[in-house]
């Protein structure tokens, strides 16, 4: 299915900043269609010069949360003409809010009709209409209004009348989403004094959460939350948010904290045909999302400091075998105990990546990196060796940079030390360079394919061994690459020679789930 602006762009002759005003009206016409009890449709004229008879294309469409549909099937991409959008017509052309006419029948549902005009205001100045919005009531539940509703449908025509005027929606803040409160939440209504006229019972307990048992209908509100809140601060400035909707501006979501409970507010104003009447408030009890997310914070922080003392703990492991080292007289378990240090400490990168990290993930790309670095340094070969990294691993989560991380180092030490060994001075770009000798390299490719990753280590170097068998007898280092590669990646890797000369080794890594 095409989006908004795909067929606004297509099919109207609309701008960039028309297109983007009825993306901002599709984001925020949820509150219209639940205070309507209605179905709305954006629909727009066909064509860059419009001229009756006019066809309307419908590009967005938003059910209602608080009544039944009127729709049972998508009506978005919908291309209608004649008599079925003569009230679109009528609307667009003559740039008023229609509401005449007799029920229709949508099979064995009734619905109501009517046409609000959309208007995109620029500098100040009521712009042409854009669009039209089709107001569609399903009528086969109507029953007599309660005073809920009825208020609901006020509101509803004031915001309409906005909407034909050009002021709703208001400007986006940023980093602020249009999913929470809605209608549902708790809807308070103000006067143009700033006093409740109207608070839906969702509203009113949510109050009562901050510690306000009495009715709200009467109060001031601006006052109430400056009574409320824990933080005189906060009350102020709650209350001056209160101010500015009321004068026709459009503030931020607010944050309501007092007696452990947390309401987060926003406020509109309403201010059909650019008179302000009052404004809006939608309130939402928040209490046990916030207390979650604390939790969660809490929870998170425990982990990176985990992780940050078992990277301290390992980097101890590490020094200590490191002293042992040079306390050892035979050169093998010297050797040995320097490359149980470079094992120790590959994982202690992993750990200290997670410390700083917010969740149990990490960007591999820098271990990596960091343990090519190590590798050519550490390496018992007088051969200069470059590495280099192609592609990028990505993000990877913790439970498979570990393994993995210890595979690459394992397989970047045999690389440098095996690939290169007995390997003549020239190569690397020393004294005497032979002219056709290639630099000593090592290239670590990566990238992702079907929910795998595919990991290539290849040098330039002398080759495998002639007769080489990796399960037969073998290094260490070869039998926790197998393992690891195998047990706890539950990939694949393959060792062989390159068509041009050197080795290369082949993993293959399922990253689905695990």
């Amino acid at each position: 299915m095409s989006t908004l602006r795909d067929l606004a762009e297509e099919h109207t002759g609309l701008g960039p900043a028309e297109i983007d005003h009825l993306h901002r009206l599709a984001g925020d016409w949820q509150l219209l269609s639940d205070l309507s009890f209605a179905d709305l449709l954006l629909w727009v004229p066909v064509g860059a010069d419009p001229q009756p008879p006019r066809t309307f294309l419908c590009v967005a469409q938003v059910r209602p949360t608080t009544a039944p549909t009127a729709y049972q099937d998508d009506q978005v991409g919908r291309i209608v003409g004649g008599a079925e959008v003569a009230h679109l017509d009528i609307a667009y052309a003559q740039g008023r809010i229609w509401r005449e006419g007799d029920p229709v029948w949508y099979g064995d549902t009734p619905a109501r009709h009517e046409a609000i005009p959309v208007r995109h205001r620029l500098d100040g100045e009521q712009g042409p209409v854009l669009a039209v919005i089709g107001r569609d009531t399903n009528l086969s539940t109507a029953r007599t209004p309660s005073q809920l509703e009825l208020n609901y449908l006020t509101t509803a025509d004031d915001l309409a009348q906005m909407v034909a005027d050009g002021t709703f929606p208001p400007p986006r803040h940023p980093g602020e989403t249009t999913s929470a409160p809605r209608v549902g939440d708790g809807l308070i209504r103000l006067d143009a004094a700033g006093k409740v006229t109207y608070a839906s019972p969702n509203a009113q307990s949510a109050f009562r959460r901050l510690g306000f048992n009495a009715h709200l209908v009467g109060e001031e509100l601006a006052a109430l939350l400056g009574r409320l809140t824990t933080d005189p601060l906060e009350g102020g400035d709650a209350g001056a948010r209160i101010h500015a909707a009321l004068r026709g501006e459009a503030p931020p979501r607010k944050e309501l904290e007092a007696r452990g409970a947390t309401v987060l507010s926003r406020a509109l104003p309403l201010m059909p045909a650019g008179v302000p009447i009052g404004a809006l408030v939608l309130v939402r009890d928040v209490t046990e999302v916030r207390r979650r997310e604390r939790a969660l914070m809490t929870k998170d922080a425990t982990i990176r400091e985990i992780h940050h003392r078992v990277k301290n703990n390992l980097q101890t492991v590490a020094a200590l075998l490191r002293l042992q080292a040079r306390r050892v007289d035979i050169p093998a378990a010297r050797e040995a105990l320097e490359e149980s240090v470079r094992r120790v400490a590959s994982i202690a990168l992993v750990h200290e990546t997670l410390s700083m990290s917010s969740d149990e993930a990490v960007e591999f790309d820098g271990i990596v990196d960091r343990v090519a670095t190590a590798a050519a340094e550490v390496a018992t070969t007088d051969v200069a060796v470059r590495m280099r990294r192609e592609g990028t691993f990505g993000v990877l989560p913790a439970e498979i940079a570990t393994s993995l991380v210890m595979v690459l180092n394992e397989l970047l030490i045999n690389a440098v030390e095996h690939g290169f060994a007995d390997a003549p001075a020239a190569v690397g770009g020393g004294a005497g360079v032979l002219p056709d000798q290639p630099a000593a390299e090592v290239v670590v490719s990566a990238h992702r394919f079907r929910k795998q990753l595919h990991v290539t280590v290849a040098d330039n170097g002398r080759g495998l061994p002639p007769g080489f068998v990796p399960d037969a007898g073998g290094r260490l280092g070869l039998q926790i690459v197998k393992a690891l590669a195998t047990g706890e990646l539950r990939g694949t890797i393959e060792l062989r020679n390159r068509a041009g000369g050197g080795t290369e080794a082949v993993l293959v890594v399922p990253l689905g789930t695990r």
